[in-house]
């Protein structure tokens, strides 16, 4: 049986670490489903599909019955194949009402989800309905504000686990806190609020052993397609600056630097209920590599995510830094538009008409978000604009730990 969501089958998405209590919750669903027939598809990152065992013994399903397996790889990567060709045989072969997907714990959910939303076979058969994050909420804690670092996830891929965790709830419209009978009501209320950093839009609920009431996941309609690349609040916060862009706080044009044509300054956006705050930093002159490499490094633990493109002196590549919890990466992304051939650069510019060009620099600037709880703005700022270069030192050749190469990443801090 179909939903009349346009015949359409909803479709669930569930992400978490390894061990947060995913499983769980797809025995819970299954056992509590009341009227409704459900599909599950597990993935795990192993020769031997150990979630899929657990599912049909916990639901007392054969693993034929409803279930299908993808095993030994990523659902979000190579495995999309996969699992395009699983669920269109599950839409044709199935009866059912909704489907479950579970991702391994080292999944991103946003790549899945984009598999039931782009035009394709899939789309054609399913409606993505809810993203939902399962967290095991000490070690979401732990990453962030403990004193322990977080373990790595392990594997080919070996970024910490931080970094992980704040993908999976950036792009979350629901998330459990799961594991809350091992929190004190203070740690709910910080995961709480370290969650509204990362997505201020998700719904979050307290669980235990992942219990909760089904209809919160399934059948919420919680997920906009056209939204899914929006929902990081670096992203919100990018755009909140964005509108404010042309006066500083004193009301100042945001142009007084004879650095550049853009504020240093940015806006500090309080979040008044849970009091997460995130301020937008800008600038039109380059950093010292080692100098802004040490920024990063010491960066305080109550900056949750960090998150932006930066202009390196002496390198002529866009780098993006990426900060979550311990963890700083920076990747090249490829050369400003302004390093290029003036035929190239034109064709470019034509392109893309809203593109901000300064006349002397192009496109090259710095647009770094923070966001965090009780940290020092101001001490931050000063310590960015101590990083950027001097007018002595702006012709000179630098080495440092940042990449060059379009599409190499560098670890700059780790757990």
């Amino acid at each position: 049986m179909k939903t009349d969501t346009g015949g359409e089958i909803p479709v669930t998405i569930l992400s978490g670490s390894l061990g947060a209590g995913k499983t769980t919750l797809l025995n819970h669903l299954l056992s509590n489903a009341g009227d409704r027939t459900l599909a599950v598809l597990v993935n795990d990152m192993g020769e031997v599909n150990v979630d899929a065992e657990l599912v049909a013994e916990g639901s007392e399903l054969e693993l034929d019955d409803g279930i299908a397996e993808l095993s030994n790889g990523c659902i979000c990567c190579e495995l999309q194949d996969d699992l395009e060709t699983a669920v269109v045989r599950l839409a044709r072969d199935r009866s059912f009402d909704h489907l479950v997907v579970e991702s391994s714990g080292i999944s991103e959910p946003a790549p899945v989800a984009r598999l039931f939303t782009t035009e394709s076979r899939v789309a054609a058969l399913y409606d993505a309905d809810t993203l939902v994050t399962v967290l095991d909420t000490p070690a979401f804690l732990e990453a962030f504000a403990g004193e322990e670092r977080p373990e790595r996830r392990g594997g080919e891929d070996d970024r910490p686990l931080s970094d992980l965790l704040v993908e999976q709830v950036e792009v979350s419209n629901l998330v459990l806190l799961n594991k809350a009978d091992l929190c004190s009501d203070a740690e709910l209320a910080e995961a709480e609020e370290l969650v509204r950093a990362l997505q201020p839009d998700a719904e979050t609920i307290p669980t235990e052993f992942s219990a909760v009431d089904p209809d919160r996941l399934l059948g919420a309609d919680l997920f906009d397609s056209s939204r899914v690349n929006d929902l990081p609040g670096w992203k919100r916060a990018l755009e909140s600056a964005d509108d404010d862009h042309d006066h500083d706080e004193s009301g100042r044009a945001a142009h007084d630097s004879d650095r550049d044509e853009d504020d240093h300054h940015g806006h500090h956006h309080p979040d008044e209920v849970y009091g997460v705050s995130s301020f937008v930093y800008r600038s039109r002159r380059p950093f010292h590599p080692e100098r802004f490499a040490a920024f990063l490094r010491d960066l305080p633990r109550s900056i949750v995510r960090s998150k932006g493109t930066v202009w390196l002196a002496d390198n002529e590549m866009r780098v993006s830094v990426a900060q979550a919890g311990p963890s700083v990466r920076a990747t090249a992304q490829g050369p400003w538009i302004a390093s290029l051939p003036e035929v190239e650069r034109d064709m470019y510019r034509s392109n893309r008409p809203d593109l901000e060009w300064h006349d002397e620099y192009g496109d090259r600037r710095t647009e770094l978000v923070c966001i965090g709880t009780d940290y020092d703005e101001e001490e931050l700022r000063a310590v960015l604009e101590d990083a950027l270069v001097t007018d002595e030192e702006w012709e000179t050749a630098f080495d440092g730990p940042f990449p060059t190469a379009q599409g190499d990443e560098t670890v700059i801090r780790e757990p």
